[in-house]
């Protein structure tokens, strides 16, 4: 796993506290072992094979699970205790995380929650990998080997500047809009793709070619007049929101994502994460 991470057998060995020719013989080793070559080797670079990259994802998931087992050895395996790992994507994190942890952190104190925020795409590798244990996402979202655990639905709304000439918030209609007057996120976030679904985008040169890079560069675009956008309810009061001139208004009831939890098929902590699904339901 660490030669797969680091790609070079020198810095591997130091990870691993171990000599260079040390670390080259055990995978060597391995190799043997296994009946299979693990690693490409020249004298510039070192290539993890395919096989030898499903076997470092593998080992990874064997740890997990020797560490949940070493948990229950010392009698923490009470839930949501000791550490967890949870991805969350940019446009849930800003919105909903500054409400459910303080109180996530006084219902269970014995939580170590650590975070990952990050596009959808690469948190599910992550969870694959066994680098996260859950994500916080938002649906729908194609995803294999996982379970998904919908908790509630968040409605979109309207976004636009208070004195805004571009829209009239109070009798919108998409097609009134002018072209290129929509400003989404970027390519990779799954909002960009939601509002387009959800708020029933069909005419594409309504939207702008100018992409923002975050939900507050987005915020900021739509502050300055340069177009109206599509935020989630749960945006409404938010601090990203305070000293600009949006405002936020409903749009039909069927204009909406879903957030749920994801976890690996097979997980031994799909209970733990029913229970964190539900707090985050309560908490929200």
């Amino acid at each position: 796993m660490t030669l797969a991470d680091k790609r070079h057998f020198g810095r591997a060995a130091a990870a691993s506290f171990v000599s260079q020719s040390a670390f080259s013989t055990a995978i060597k080793e391995l190799e043997s072992v296994l009946e299979t070559q693990l690693v490409d080797r020249t004298n510039r670079r070192v290539t993890i094979t395919a096989i030898g990259q499903d076997i470092a994802v593998q080992a990874r998931l064997c740890l997990r699970d020797l560490e949940a087992l070493v948990q229950i050895a010392q009698g923490q395996a009470e839930p949501l205790a000791g550490e967890l790992r949870l991805g969350v994507i940019p446009t849930i994190a800003p919105f909903l995380l500054p409400i459910a942890l303080p109180k996530l952190r006084r219902e269970y104190p014995k939580l170590r929650l650590l975070l990952t925020e990050d596009q959808t795409d690469r948190l599910y590798a992550k969870l694959l990998e066994g680098d996260l244990d859950v994500l916080l996402l938002a649906l729908p979202y194609e995803m294999r080997n996982v379970e998904v655990l919908p908790l509630f639905r968040d409605r979109f709304y309207l976004a636009c500047r208070e004195d805004t000439e571009l829209v009239n918030p109070h009798n919108y209609r998409f097609n009134r809009l002018d072209a290129e007057s929509v400003l989404l996120l970027e390519d990779g976030h799954c909002l960009r793709d939601h509002s387009i679904d959800a708020c029933k985008i069909r005419d594409t040169q309504k939207v702008s070619r100018f992409a923002a890079s975050s939900l507050l560069t987005l915020i900021e675009m739509v502050d300055a007049d340069l177009g109206i956008t599509y935020l989630p309810e749960m945006a409404v009061g938010s601090t990203l929101l305070r000293n600009t001139r949006v405002g936020l208004h409903p749009l039909a009831k069927q204009s909406y994502r879903t957030i749920g939890l994801a976890w690996r098929q097979g997980s031994d902590r799909a209970d733990e994460f029913r229970m964190l699904g539900e707090f985050l339901n309560v908490n929200r």
